[in-house]
């Protein structure tokens, strides 16, 4: 079995178990996280952070998480309205007055939030998404693929231009120095969104599925999907150091499971982890309402979307291009976070919620 450093709980055992098996299965590397009250039942890692498995991952490695950033951006949204300083159910151009361009007078935030909004393709060339002003700028020109608010269809990387925008409008920061500030700092929390080149050296680089190169790009959406115009990011993309610098608050989020479990603990826990208050115990409860329940457009599967979530049952999350995921659960006022530097096809990935149910065994044997 593929050794395991770290620490977990007794009751927990399954989930190191679980991460030991995807590397013996050929994964390079990841961690694995369990938070519960805000406090880490398991914090595990193991493999290598190169394709070569020559450099062994650390405790305190980090890696491109890309989607799950997501969940970060979601969080300083959910920061902003629980302040009052953002109205979820306010037109988009009340804060940025640009974006009332080719139509989208009506789109509301909350639209940004959940993949309603219209605007789900980035058409530009990948160098502009290192542009924040020339990505937000194409995106306000842009006529909705869709009335806002009437279907869904996912929003890869424009819905972090989107939301971050309104952020650095109301706010006069980013949205990564919004969150280093706000949310990273006060947590203790070693997730970024701009990773600064001091850290480059601790970098788990993206490895593409066994047989691939660097070239390999995200897949294509199911069979039940619309045609798209979206731009092919690749992981020679994700790989870049432009990336790396860059604010793309849906995909470039930098941390480790510890990190990822840490921050969405907030919204496990009422809002407060530690003695860092970040939200009411209704402003944590905003991620949960429901905004959209149906056939994705662009993922071409039934979906159920909160303000920025996924919602699954009981618990929300969401996962990211390569098998990272985070998923939070209120009930139990658990957060469980995987991160992996190991692409897999989409028919073959499934890890993140393989750690899930090892941490939902864990939780049993809690609650006994």
């Amino acid at each position: 079995m593929a050794n395991v450093q770290g620490t977990y709980d007794d009751l927990f055992t399954a989930v190191p178990e679980a991460l030991a098996a995807l590397l013996d299965s050929g994964d390079a590397g990841g961690s694995a996280a369990v938070f519960v009250d805000g406090e880490p039942v398991v914090d595990v890692w193991g493999g290598f952070t190169d394709a070569a498995r020559t450099t062994p991952w650390q405790g305190d490695t980090l890696v491109n998480s890309w989607s799950v950033t997501k969940t970060m951006t979601a969080l300083c949204a959910l920061i902003l309205a629980d302040r009052g300083e953002l109205d979820l159910e306010a037109p988009v151009a009340r804060y940025w007055p640009e974006f009332a361009a080719a139509g989208k007078e009506a789109v509301l935030v909350r639209h940004l939030l959940a993949h309603t909004a219209g605007l789900p393709d980035w058409e530009g060339p990948v160098e502009e998404l290192y542009d924040w002003q020339a990505a937000t700028a194409r995106l306000a020109a842009q006529a909705p693929r869709w009335e806002p608010g009437t279907a869904a269809g996912y929003h890869s990387l424009t819905q972090g231009f989107l939301v971050g925008e309104v952020v650095r409008r109301i706010t006069g920061r980013g949205p990564g120095r919004f969150f280093a500030d706000e949310v990273a700092g006060p947590l203790g929390a070693d997730f970024h969104l701009g990773l600064p080149a001091e850290h480059d050296g601790r970098v788990a680089l993206t490895v593409p599925p066994p047989s691939r190169d660097e070239d390999y790009a995200a897949s294509a959406p199911g069979t039940g999907a619309a045609p798209s115009a979206a731009t092919s990011i690749r992981v020679r993309d994700g790989n870049s150091v432009a990336w790396r610098r860059a604010e793309i608050p849906a995909a470039s989020g930098f941390g480790n499971a510890r990190s990822v479990a840490l921050v969405q603990s907030v919204l496990a826990c009422g809002g407060a982890v530690g003695e860092a208050r970040l939200l009411s115990k209704a402003g944590c409860d905003r991620a949960w309402e429901e905004q959209f329940h149906g056939e994705d457009r662009v993922l071409g599967m039934s979906v159920r979307y909160g303000m920025g979530y996924g919602l699954f049952g009981t618990t929300y999350g969401w996962g990211g291009w390569g098998g990272s995921l985070v998923m939070v659960e209120p009930d139990a006022r658990m957060a469980v976070a995987y991160v992996t530097n190991q692409i897999r096809g989409p028919e073959d990935d499934g890890r993140g919620l393989e750690v899930v149910m090892a941490a939902y065994d864990g939780l049993m044997g809690l609650r006994a």
